[in-house]
């Protein structure tokens, strides 16, 4: 499978531009095969490009703008579809394609196993119960250091006396 993507090779747009660049750097970097075609230099490639966008997906004057994306003839979307299946990592999905070997796919939660107790295998913690979780260990381990650096008075007698020291004779 080969992803075709269209893109206008003398566009006046920067924008344009900017977004092909985008679109073909992030295939070259990611090592998925594709090929350009330009459809500023050949009518054949524009039409076929412009009869191949589903009607839903074509801006309001009809006609669709580069950069286009296509896994060989099933139409992928544009840019901003691009952009967005980048953004939620979901690019293979977008493009039709199988994930590279060894990639971390997550289930989706329909065929992600359920656990006796109710929850779903794979299934992150809340963001508060995170953030609540790493304050205390943060507060604890700053305690903690807290009652080293002030020579170790607070720490329990065994341990001084362990070292050699008792807490009264720090104190002296």
């Amino acid at each position: 499978m080969v992803i075709k993507v269209f893109v206008a090779t003398s566009s006046g747009s920067i924008a344009i531009r900017k977004k092909q660049q985008e679109v073909v750097g992030f295939l070259e970097a990611n090592k998925i095969d594709f090929k350009e075609f330009d459809i500023a230099g050949d009518e054949d490639n524009r039409r076929w490009m412009r009869e191949n966008v589903p009607g839903e997906k074509k801006p309001q004057n009809g006609i669709p703008l580069p950069p286009q994306i296509f896994n060989e003839e099933q139409y992928c979307g544009d840019f901003d579809s691009f952009f967005s299946a980048k953004e939620e990592n979901i690019i293979y999905s977008f493009l039709g394609l199988p994930p590279p070997p060894g990639s971390k796919v997550t289930k989706p939660p329909e065929e992600a196993s359920s656990l006796p107790n109710g929850d779903v295998t794979g299934e992150a913690q809340s963001t508060t119960e995170g953030t609540e979780k790493a304050e205390e260990s943060g507060q604890h381990e700053a305690q903690k250091e807290g009652s080293e650096d002030a020579g170790e008075l607070t720490g329990s007698p065994e341990k001084n006396e362990e070292e050699g020291e008792t807490a009264t004779e720090e104190v002296q």
